[in-house]
């Protein structure tokens, strides 16, 4: 017997998987890459993490699906920021239930406790998620994993056995609160022990710390603000940018890193703050330019490719307020400590105009101050 589970990288997952490898079950660690997850590459972290409950990961990118049909359309709204919970995980367990063929797997696991979320794991919103997942069975995608036969009165007969689930959503089990929710098919149909799942509810997690603790793991979050949709400064740059213009996929990353501007005429202007965001603003995206320096050593920035001559003159004029011109870094480093700390704080009395490609287009611009930079800053520190 084969489960797949979503596994966010948390304890809870990390325990529901761990109840059912237990029990003798083979489970899938499914990771579902939203685009929203962070910033930093988890892949090791989540590999390890699996491997000490006996899973194997499965990294499953859904990024474009997740963009297209969930983020700016959710049926049940949003959270206090950009996080359309509810519908963000009926679209995780549809994503997996369209691979259970695929991965030889029979039932769908999630780590979620009762009550232990406001937005997505109260009583109420599990019941929203397993009526969207429910409507998802009449999808005939789906008609293979269910009994479509007449209902009779043998079918009522909770005694009877069954061979499949009439509905999809029996075929989700959450192993953490099972003994406070309705018995699964799982459950029913033997394949998994109830008595050897739990009754977890609540915020708490002193329970669960209890067992990680006596499992001896060393690879496991605690849980909670892991989706940088529910991140203040993301949510209101995702509210800017989508009505501002229809974004596009690629638009992920400039709400997510940089220093994210508004310009004069109206454009946006991201700059990248250190080499791991240089490298994501360096992705080709088809609604903005690069802006490259070609006389400094600076970040990398990205303006919008409708905007104004007068925006992207400006667009260059501050990303060349967080560079170093060539002279200023060879003079830098031959310099004493001294030296370079007393030449750091005097500003240049006459700037010298330089080269910046903006596009395929090259300007010749002088850099702004910094002070004049951060006017345009959507978050000012």
């Amino acid at each position: 017997m084969t489960a797949l589970a979503l596994f966010s990288g948390g304890c809870d997952s990390l325990i529901a998987m761990k109840l059912l490898t237990l029990q003798g079950i083979n489970v899938k660690a499914v990771h579902f890459n939203i685009g929203f997850g962070g910033n930093k590459d988890k892949s090791e972290y989540l590999r390890k993490a699996a491997a000490q409950v006996g899973a194997e990961l499965v990294l499953v990118d859904i990024r474009k699906q997740f963009f297209d049909n969930v983020l700016f359309t959710p049926k049940y709204g949003y959270g206090k920021y950009f996080n359309p919970c509810i519908d963000c995980h009926a679209n995780m367990f549809a994503q997996a239930f369209l691979r259970l063929e695929e991965f030889g797997a029979s039932f769908v696991v999630s780590g979620e406790v009762l009550g232990q979320r406001p937005k997505s794991q109260r009583k109420e919103a599990l019941d929203q998620v397993r009526k969207l997942v429910r409507d998802l069975g009449n999808d005939p995608r789906f008609s293979h994993l269910l009994d479509s036969s007449p209902m009779d009165s043998n079918s009522l007969d909770s005694s009877s056995p069954e061979s499949k689930p009439r509905f999809l959503d029996e075929l989700l089990l959450r192993p953490m609160s099972a003994k406070l929710l309705e018995p699964s098919f799982p459950e029913r149909a033997g394949w998994v022990d109830r008595e050897r799942l739990l009754d977890v509810s609540g915020r708490g997690r002193s329970r669960q710390l209890e067992m990680v603790k006596s499992w001896g793991w060393e690879h496991y979050e605690n849980p909670g603000g892991g989706c940088l949709l529910t991140d203040l400064s993301v949510a209101q740059k995702l509210k800017d940018l989508s009505a501002h213009r229809k974004m596009v996929l690629e638009d992920i990353e400039l709400v997510k890193v940089g220093r994210y501007m508004i310009l004069p005429g109206g454009a946006r202007l991201i700059i990248g703050r250190n080499e791991q965001e240089n490298a994501k603003l360096s992705t080709p995206n088809p609604r903005m330019l690069q802006i490259t320096l070609l006389d400094s050593i600076g970040p990398v920035s990205v303006v919008e490719s409708n905007a104004s001559e007068a925006d992207k003159l400006l667009a260059a004029q501050c990303t060349l307020a967080y560079a170093k011109s060539h002279e200023q870094k060879q003079s830098l480093a031959d310099s004493s400590p001294e030296s370079t700390q007393a030449n750091l704080g005097a500003p240049d009395i006459a700037p010298k105009a330089q080269r910046v490609k903006v596009g395929d287009e090259i300007l010749h611009v002088t850099p702004i101050q910094k002070e004049r930079a951060h006017e345009f800053l959507f978050f000012k520190a």
